[in-house]
């Protein structure tokens, strides 16, 4: 579910990226909406709305969540202030890469692996599934991180599209075969598991 929500913000960034610019009057001041820079605008005010809820809800983010929105900020800024969507295109790739960072730093900091400290509470698994399903994790960012590079400096006609659409469809793809993997070995351990009598 936290994956979806990051995407949110995302796809209110697609539909105003997506709509015939025009100038609209709001209170006095007339603003462009349609095309990258207003879609910037929408992503940077909407990630503070859906993290700003969240923090209220919650009273606390997420450390990914933390990283996914200050990226958003700095590159959002970044784009707007500089008038230049290269910023922005770097977003996708620098938040990916940051990720596989911190679970490759899990192999050599703390006593457990992050995918581990994440999806723990919730499963019980051996330290071989727990280490594949990490390298697993790394290299889906590292990928998509690649992918999301490639594309946007490569198809820049579709690279909004792709950073959009591309990178959900990667990330549902990534989670049904983790699911599938998971089911695996969670029906191996559960016709292992002893039972007990009342």
């Amino acid at each position: 579910m936290k994956q979806f929500i990051d995407f949110i913000p995302l796809l209110l960034f697609f539909i105003v990226y997506k709509l015939d610019p025009r100038t609209v009057d709001v209170a006095g001041h007339e603003l462009t909406v349609g095309g990258i820079y207003s879609a910037t605008a929408m992503l940077i005010v909407s990630s503070l709305v859906v993290y700003g809820a969240l923090f209220v809800k919650q009273r606390k983010l997420e450390k990914s969540q933390w990283l996914t929105l200050v990226a958003c900020l700095v590159f959002g800024s970044l784009t707007l202030a500089f008038h230049s969507e290269t910023f922005l295109k770097w977003k996708a790739p620098v938040v990916n890469w940051l990720f596989a960072l911190a679970f490759i730093g899990s192999h050599f900091i703390g006593d457990r692996l992050l995918i581990k400290r994440i999806m723990g509470h919730a499963l019980s698994l051996p330290d071989p599934v727990w280490l594949r399903l990490n390298i697993a994790w790394i290299a889906f960012f590292l990928f998509c991180g690649a992918a999301n590079l490639f594309v946007a400096f490569t198809f820049q006609s579709i690279w909004v599209d792709f950073k959009v659409f591309g990178s959900l469809g990667m990330t549902v793809l990534f989670l049904v075969g983790q699911g599938i993997y998971l089911s695996r070995h969670l029906h191996d351990a559960d016709t292992t598991t002893p039972k007990t009598e009342d």
